[in-house]
């Protein structure tokens, strides 16, 4: 008897939810193109939605660099980096992203700005720099640097995994080549770990598309933010809201299926 091809799709597995929401995100175009009322709430939400991409995709990029940083602490030959960032890692994951938001926002701002203008008082009074006020700082980027700040954490623990998984003999044989610790994690060890990293790499950015919403309690105008304004207007809080859960949505799973095709092409290219 013949072994199924691994790329074929039996009728259990083929996609019907994605053929389902295909429909369902189709109706409701059709429904916002047709209606005046929905493509005038659309077009209201979506001139928030640079500012989603732009807050998710620089927050995502500063909270991988930052997790990076920190799983390579966690696997140092230093103690007391490994400690420090344990205790990093511990913390910001046991602080909710809308508390670090606000402590962010209304704490750490402050805090950072009276310091900044502290450490260049000399320079203030010399008549070279001016002073530094807390509006200054931009509510866009506190709330990035939140985000940057919670998920690190997270992400920081998806690197760590990754790294620890890859063959111990095959980075020993580097060392045997005379490879230095740079060279191994450039050359054989991050090549190897990123299969692994990707998909919860992935799963990270979907999820920060979707909290990148929290930052309209601050006021920042994202599309959460544009579609409170009009609804609280309006009075239109079906609408809207269900115009807001739509686009998330094409976001959202948009997303999920590119990653998926970008894992199945990384481990198609691993097979062969």
């Amino acid at each position: 008897m013949q072994a199924p091809s691994p790329h074929s799709v039996s009728k259990e597995d083929f996609p019907w939810w994605l053929v389902a929401a295909g429909v369902i995100a189709v109706a409701a175009a059709l429904a916002i193109v047709s209606s005046d009322v929905y493509s005038q709430i659309f077009s209201t939400v979506a001139t928030g939605l640079w500012v989603t991409l732009f807050v998710t995709i620089v927050g995502f990029g500063l909270a991988s660099a930052l997790g990076l940083g920190i799983a390579l602490m966690a696997l140092s030959g230093s103690i007391w980096l490994r400690q420090i960032a344990r205790f990093y890692v511990e913390i910001i994951r046991g602080v909710p992203i809308l508390v670090l938001l606000f402590w962010i926002a209304f704490v750490g701002a402050p805090a950072g700005v009276a310091a900044w203008n502290w450490a260049l008082a000399p320079l203030r009074e010399a008549g070279y720099v001016g002073e530094v006020m807390v509006r200054d700082f931009s509510l866009l980027w506190r709330a990035i640097i939140a985000l940057t700040i919670g998920y690190s954490a997270f992400i920081a623990e998806v690197f760590r995994a990754g790294i620890q998984a890859v063959d111990k003999g095959q980075i020993e044989a580097a060392k045997a080549l005379g490879l230095s610790r740079t060279q191994r994690f450039r050359l054989i060890v991050f090549p190897q770990a990123i299969r692994t990293i990707l998909p919860p790499l992935g799963n990270d950015f979907v999820a920060m598309v979707k909290d990148s919403s929290l930052v309209s309690v601050l006021g920042v105008a994202d599309i959460t933010q544009m579609a409170k304004v009009y609804a609280s207007g309006s009075f239109r809080f079906f609408e809207t809201y269900s115009i807001v859960a739509y686009v998330y949505l094409l976001l959202t799973v948009s997303l999920s299926l590119g990653l998926r095709a970008l894992e199945r092409r990384l481990r198609r290219g691993h097979a062969q």
